[in-house]
């Protein structure tokens, strides 16, 4: 049985098989793969869960389209973490997209999902891809207008994605968009962390000019519902800039289609709120 238990005293509890199907420690985290009954194997790092088989499309699609699709002509991206590859495959989605460069700190992360998760990290072999095992806060540091989306699909603000939450990272991230970038950010849980999410904003609103919360379900996540950042320096409304090739990625989705799109950014009050630091 797997449980993940919140700092508010609730949480989730998954029936898996009693041994793991994979468990390492890395430098940085304890990698794991659990077999579960219902939602396939599951991928924790720390104990925490990061994703499983069946649903993890709710976060994938949530992080990727929204921006991609948001973009008149997304070509480069950059995805920080995302080592399972969901991310990854989900802007392959994309026609326009020519390269995606992955930067994932823990590489046993990447050997996992390889082995045990291939609907997930299948496309990570995919000739467009470029794989970089490094800490994201030294690779961004050099890299000036190079992308047309950036997405930070990181752990918590502990560990070794703590250093993804700084104001002098997200700086670096925003000089190395285009001009009309675009960054998304997964931004917690605004139930049961809204302490980490309204930290997290008060630093995306001192960099980026355009921040604007969105949110979703995510079934195995605590208090099953997240939240996205999407800042921009230029971009203030995130509308769909190209119908066609929106409704072609809504073919292949299992979550997204052009209706959610626009939803998504009608957030509650008390999201709204906690990103407007109220």
């Amino acid at each position: 049985m797997y449980k993940e238990i919140t700092p508010n005293g609730y949480g989730i509890a998954i029936e898996t098989e009693e041994k793991p199907l994979y468990s390492a420690q890395s430098e940085f985290q304890k990698v794991e793969i659990l077999s579960s009954k219902g939602l396939g194997n599951i991928l924790t790092l720390d104990g925490l869960m990061m994703t499983t088989v069946e649903d993890e499309f709710f976060y994938h699609e949530m992080i990727s389209h929204i921006p991609l699709c948001s973009h008149p002509c997304p070509e480069r991206v950059l995805v920080i973490g995302g080592g399972d590859g969901g991310t990854v495959r989900e802007v392959l989605r994309h026609k326009t997209v020519k390269s995606v460069e992955l930067c994932e700190i823990d590489g046993l992360v990447i050997e996992a999902s390889r082995k045990f998760l291939p609907s997930i990290a299948g496309k990570l072999d995919d000739e467009r891809v470029s794989i970089y095992v490094e800490d994201a806060i030294e690779y961004i540091k050099d890299k000036k207008a190079c992308y047309d989306v950036v997405l930070i699909d990181s752990t918590d603000p502990m560990g070794p994605g703590e250093g993804l939450f700084t104001e002098e990272f997200y700086t670096n991230v925003k000089n190395s968009l285009k001009e009309g970038g675009i960054i998304v950010a997964q931004s917690e849980s605004p139930f049961a962390n809204p302490k980490e999410m309204r930290m997290m904003y008060r630093l995306l609103n001192k960099v980026f000019k355009h921040v604007k919360p969105y949110a979703g379900p995510i079934p195995t996540y605590p208090g099953g519902y997240w939240s996205w950042a999407f800042c921009s320096e230029t971009v203030d409304t995130p509308v769909i800039q190209d119908t066609q090739r929106a409704k072609e990625i809504e073919k292949k989705s299992k979550l997204y289609n052009t209706d959610l799109h626009e939803g998504v950014f009608k957030v509650p009050n008390f999201v709204r709120n906690i990103a407007q630091d109220v």
